[in-house]
């Protein structure tokens, strides 16, 4: 037997609040062999990120490790100093976060970063840096990556800043790197692409890699053997195959059953709604007038012009300052839903899903084009481009910035409804509390604000926000993306109910194509601004005609 590269014993990271002590890592064991990914799958809040903190001495007051052992080749990490620490941090073991552009400096350009990165080190020359990081970036497929290493993390798509990340953390060939959730909210394209590399760089370079993440398809695809955290424990661990087969544990099968790809479409997600739903004989459906052209877009268009102010005027006309060109989000966007559809609108980050959404929501005016609803336009067709209906509500991606922080959660629901003249103050208490009960919260909770909710909860205050202008459509713009599996389940099959018992016409924007497949009967493909394929569910996903299609398909991680 082989020592291992990376050996945890009975690991215990505390963190103490006004309310006592947070056990937020309980006693896990692991190890990690020599070019080996380890997945490390669980919820947020399991323990993981706090794991992966520990490992690389990032624990800071009021967290410390209580009681364990850290073994690197052999050495003790626990109880060296910061100085010890800084040593190691970087060139034995290293770490990619989450989120690429809160840990890149914006102010800094790339080729700073990454050189202050390797001074830490080593003492290079200005020119010698330049090679190394030029290099680092080749690596990881960065495209001319000569004149990329001068770019800002701006200048970057997100799923290049993730390949900077990596870059910096590769710089010193480690031998362990940690990688927290690198691939959350990437398109599912950029995302295999990083999955491709990492598994070409972990073989190439032979380091070995602790893949942390929330998404099981996503680690079934990348590791060999994966550990199951819930509530600061390791519950389960073993070959990839073996644990998301045949699960030991009943919070790994809860997590599975979660999944949309493990149910049929339509049916609702987890063992017991799915139970649930197959003994409820009652299947209260309301019934609605079929209108094929319920919603319409023809021929939408939709330019982001650069404002230019005096001096900006005057330096054109000179020659001095060059004219920026239009940004074309919406390009020539012509569709249909019918009543009590839901459409899939699925493509990458930049196609012009969410430009889309929002035109038909009010929210922007289409520089061409019509958007009605019920033959009904949806904006005044002047400059001013006023919203005409309250019938067409949104949903965004993050309930917590669309949630104002200083408002109860009851204020934020009630403040359109009494607008629009839906209820009174008076009633305004009982009209919240209904739509609250409707989205499974308890209406004691309106009095609290966004911040006192986790995740889910906030997203069900969202949705419970725009049904409480009685829509008839519903705009979901990624309403799930970054969520847990289980807490994703929760929200889909709230929309699935809801979307049986009201009515509702549902257009679903997402990069997530298992849950656009579960969700909707119908499926948009976005790509720069136009509707390149449109068909039913069944058809995209079984016979998809256009090769970006095909290429989003083929890029869908699966289970082992």
């Amino acid at each position: 037997m082989t020592t291992p590269l990376l050996e945890v014993t009975d690991l215990h990271t505390h963190f103490e609040a006004r309310s006592g002590t947070v056990k937020s890592v309980d006693g896990i064991s692991l190890h990690l062999e020599r070019g080996e990914i380890l997945g490390l799958v669980g919820e947020s809040g399991s323990g993981k990120s706090i794991t992966g903190f520990s490992l690389i001495g990032l624990i800071d007051k009021p967290g410390r490790i209580v009681q364990g052992s850290i073994k690197l080749e052999g050495r003790e990490l626990v109880g060296l100093n910061e100085t010890e620490l800084r040593k190691i941090r970087g060139r034995e073991i290293s770490m990619v976060f989450q989120d690429p552009m809160m840990t890149l400096n914006p102010v800094l350009s790339v080729l700073d970063q990454m050189t202050m990165a390797l001074r830490a080190h080593e003492n290079l020359s200005n020119a010698d840096a330049r090679v190394r990081c030029v290099e680092a970036l080749r690596q990881v497929r960065i495209v001319d990556p000569e004149q990329k290493v001068d770019f800002y993390p701006h200048q970057f798509s997100g799923g290049m800043r993730q390949r900077v990340a990596i870059a910096i953390a590769l710089l010193h060939k480690p031998k362990v790197v940690i990688a927290d959730e690198p691939t959350t909210a990437l398109d599912v394209s950029v995302q295999a692409e990083i999955l491709v590399e990492v598994k070409a760089l972990v073989a190439e370079l032979g380091i070995s890699m602790i893949w942390i993440s929330h998404d099981l398809a996503t680690v079934a695809s990348i590791s060999k053997r994966i550990a199951v955290m819930k509530s600061g424990k390791i519950v389960e661990t073993g070959p990839a195959g073996d644990v998301l087969r045949a699960p030991a544990h009943p919070y790994t099968q809860l997590l599975l059953d979660a999944l949309p790809s493990r149910a049929k479409p339509g049916q609702l997600l987890g063992a017991r709604a799915r139970e649930t739903d197959a003994s409820d004989e009652s299947d209260v459906t309301v019934a609605v007038e079929p209108d094929p052209d319920f919603v319409t877009v023809k021929g939408a268009i939709k330019r982001f012009e650069w404002k230019t102010g005096f001096w900006g005027r005057i330096g054109e006309r000179l020659g001095v300052v060059k004219q920026k060109k239009a940004v074309l989000a919406v390009n020539d966007v012509s569709l249909s839903i019918a009543r009590g559809e839901a459409l899939g609108l699925v493509g990458e980050s930049g196609s012009g899903k969410s430009t889309l959404g929002r035109m038909v929501c009010g929210i922007y005016r289409p520089s061409e084009g019509e958007i009605r609803l019920a033959g009904a336009p949806v904006m005044l067709e002047n400059q001013l481009g006023r919203k005409l209906t309250t019938k067409v509500q949104m949903i965004f991606q993050d309930p917590f910035a669309s949630l104002d922080p200083r408002r109860t959660i009851g204020q934020s629901i009630a403040e359109g409804p009494i607008a629009h003249g839906l209820t009174t103050r008076a009633g305004a208490r009982s009209y919240v509390a209904k739509w609250l009960e409707a989205v499974s919260l308890d209406p004691a909770v309106a009095d609290r604000y966004p911040h006192q909710f986790s995740g889910g909860q906030r997203q069900r205050v969202a949705i419970a926000r725009a049904l409480a202008m009685r829509p008839d459509v519903i705009v979901c713009d990624e309403p799930v993306a970054s969520l847990d599996v289980s807490i994703q389940a929760q929200i889909l099959n709230l929309l699935l109910t809801l979307r049986k018992e009201l009515g509702l016409t549902l257009l679903f924007i997402s990069h997530d194509l298992s849950v656009v497949r579960h969700l909707c009967d119908r499926v948009a493909v976005m790509y720069r601004g136009r509707i390149v394929e449109e068909g039913t569910a069944e058809e995209i996903f079984r016979t998809p005609k256009d090769a970006y299609t095909k290429m989003l398909l083929e890029a869908i991680p699966r289970l082992a």
